[in-house]
């Protein structure tokens, strides 16, 4: 165990996640409650290295937890890569008196926090990413609130595209993951799903299961495209010169990060939170708040980054049976 912990800051890195402000306000009291002082940090890394730093009170985070976003801002911060930054923001905690930080964001987020450990500020980290593509746990903070998003803008796009009998391509976020168009195109009904993790750029097939679906019946076609993939617009005009039928691209977008986070975010972003001000209060540092089996656990950052994760091969091929 590290040091005692009188004072924590906190903040957000990376994209926003809904149910990033559940997770500062169950940090922020559970610490509170635990006898620390707590110090928002603005606009993640870039907001420590500029000082943007003041004390956060119990009612400072009241009202918030229904919010989209984050309160305290976030940005990204290439310069967090450099060690003398690195070493310049532990020297900056130290300035203001902050013994640990809890850092809430993704896999890149972490590499932060893992620098300052060196440095000798504790820090917690807590996954949150629309994306669900932290190897360490089976949640992330954001995702059944994008994931809902999406599903009620796709219902909507099809049931246009079953009017005018076209064929819709709907690109979602993920990054390199394909999780949110895997969940998206089973509770969607989608005729194809594309994903990073098994798309073999054979259109061809899309092309001849279009063309089968039409002599079927079928009077639409939706494909959910995976960001990762990507090029949706071009690959609607190739779609459509191929088989002759109108085909559209709709790209989601940012619109999957915002908005109220739903229930399932909101609770679980609040037992994280507090799970991170518990353990760093311990003494803890250098560690990645997880959700895994049911149960709320912590690893070890280095340990946490080096693990993997894929798509589960069997949900995949249901996918394609359904």
């Amino acid at each position: 165990m590290g040091k005692e912990i009188k004072t924590i800051g906190v903040l957000t890195s990376g994209g926003d996640a809904p149910g990033m402000n559940a997770a500062i306000r169950a940090v922020a009291r559970e610490a509170i409650h635990n006898g620390c002082r707590v110090m928002a940090i603005k606009r993640g890394y870039k907001g420590l290295l500029n000082e943007e730093i003041e004390e956060m009170k119990s009612v400072d985070v009241a009202g918030i937890i229904q919010q989209g976003g984050t309160i305290l801002g976030t940005a990204r911060c290439p310069e967090f890569k450099e060690p003398e930054v690195q070493a310049m923001a532990a020297e900056i905690c130290r300035k203001h008196e902050i013994d640990g930080i809890v850092v809430i964001g993704g896999d890149g987020s972490y590499r932060g926090a893992q620098a300052l450990a060196r440095h000798g500020i504790n820090t917690i980290g807590i996954p949150g990413t629309i994306d669900l593509d932290i190897a360490c746990t089976e949640y992330t903070i954001g995702f059944d609130t994008a994931i809902n998003t999406a599903m009620e803008a796709i219902d909507k796009v099809k049931d246009t595209s079953s009017s005018h009998e076209r064929c819709s391509i709907i690109e979602v976020m993920g990054r390199r993951a394909g999780y949110i168009a895997l969940w998206c195109g089973i509770a969607n009904g989608a005729e194809d799903i594309l994903i990073p993790e098994e798309y073999d750029y054979d259109e061809q097939k899309i092309v001849d299961h279009i063309i089968m679906n039409r002599r079927y019946g079928k009077k639409h076609h939706l494909i959910i495209n995976a960001e990762g993939i990507g090029h949706s617009t071009s690959m609607a005009r190739r779609i459509e010169a191929a088989t002759g039928i109108e085909t559209r691209a709709t790209i989601l977008g940012y619109m999957q990060r915002g908005g109220s986070p739903t229930c399932k975010d909101r609770y679980i972003a609040s037992i994280m939170g507090a799970y991170a001000a518990d353990i760093l209060a311990q003494g803890k540092t250098n560690r990645v708040v997880c959700y895994t089996g049911g149960q709320y656990v912590d690893y070890d950052i280095e340990e946490a980054l080096a693990m993997t994760k894929s798509i589960p091969e069997y949900e995949f091929q249901i996918s394609k049976n359904l």
